[in-house]
């Protein structure tokens, strides 16, 4: 469970993976089928281009498919919820050995498929193993890094309100929002200030959320999110919406900043002018763990699983980039002396969405 990969080269794997052409492979042929090992992604709704957690778990297929040239990656693009089943099936049908799902959304559908074939090895990003042995849980205590982001964004913050809003109201969303608030508490605390979090209250568990199929699309979405958040003075803008916070990150700049999620917004997006910095799920190491290992065992089930921490580099604060010079150097030492506190145990950051 433990990864020893940087985030920096999870980050040049990724951006590599992005712009690559995706590699449409079919199973059992060519001169070498008996060796070949199909390894297939479906994503989640957002789409392989997403900027977030889909192109970030392509990544780590490519990177597999690097490490072991015997691995045969493609993927099957979701555009909506009703597109689970039929993608998986088809997976099964024909013939990938190892089939990765994208998103917890996607529990139902991989419970389904993985139900009905018990000796193909499934693996599932963000949810547990589903109650099934043939299914391998790549999941993240993703409320550490948004912790040590909420400090960051409360430090940062010249109006004294930050905002956040997600793409739906589930644990691998509301999971970055506990951590945030609970960051901005932190600095609170220990400031004697009063930053206030707009879009999420922890206590009750509820907040500011997109709506519908493409809840995790809509930059018209995000745009509406952010600008209602801006509006009641948000200078830093957290949204953990996938492709939709590309609808904030369009119009932030003199308004407010923004703090990305999954993959770092600096490389993956056209926007790293305004990133301040990005809350990493490092997704890539996670399924290149899991597609490796199987590919390795063909025929075995997978044991275990992957969970990301501040300890072992599978969640993150990126690197500031752009605005480095324009942090405190006294906020970054806390922010980072946060950290060491944190994989310490000297300070516990919990979720009622984190995985047990």
């Amino acid at each position: 469970m433990k990864i020893v990969a940087l985030v920096a080269s999870a980050g040049l794997a990724f951006a590599a993976a992005a712009c690559a052409k995706p590699t449409e492979e079919t199973p059992g042929t060519g001169t070498s089928a008996a060796a070949t090992y199909s390894a297939c992604m479906v994503t989640d709704t957002g789409g392989i281009d997403d900027h977030s957690f889909n192109a970030s778990s392509w990544a780590g297929l490519q990177a597999a498919k690097a490490a072991n040239p015997a691995i045969k990656a493609e993927y099957t693009a979701s555009t909506s919820m009703a597109d689970y089943d039929p993608n998986l099936a088809n997976s099964v049908t024909k013939g990938c050995k190892y089939i990765q799902a994208v998103g917890g959304l996607m529990g139902d559908a991989t419970k389904k498929a993985a139900t009905a074939n018990p000796t193909v090895q499934f693996s599932i990003v963000d949810a547990d193993n589903l109650g099934l042995a043939n299914v391998y849980p790549i999941q993240f205590q993703t409320q550490q890094a948004a912790y040590l982001a909420g400090y960051l964004a409360a430090g940062y913050s010249k109006s004294g309100k930050v905002g956040t809003y997600g793409g739906l109201k589930i644990p691998p969303v509301t999971i970055f929002m506990d951590g945030f608030a609970d960051g901005v508490a932190a600095y609170n605390k220990a400031k004697g200030k009063n930053v206030q979090v707009l879009g999420w209250d922890k206590a009750k568990q509820d907040g500011l959320f997109n709506t519908g199929n493409d809840a995790f699309v809509s930059q018209d979405q995000g745009k509406q999110k952010s600008d209602a958040l801006a509006a009641q003075g948000a200078d830093v803008i957290f949204p953990v919406a996938g492709g939709s916070g590309l609808g904030s990150a369009a119009n932030a700049g003199n308004k407010f900043v923004v703090i990305w999620v999954d993959a770092d917004g600096f490389d993956t997006t056209k926007y790293g002018s305004v990133m301040l910095t990005t809350v990493v799920k490092n997704s890539t190491d996670g399924v290149k763990e899991a597609a490796t290992k199987a590919a390795a065992t063909p025929g075995t089930l997978l044991t275990g699983g992957f969970m990301g921490t501040l300890a072992n580099n599978g969640v993150s604060l990126a690197p500031y980039h752009d605005f480095d010079s324009k942090i405190d150097a006294g906020l970054k030492a806390e922010v980072e002396a946060l950290k060491q506190d944190i994989i310490s145990g000297k300070v516990v950051v919990e979720s009622p969405a984190q995985p047990k």
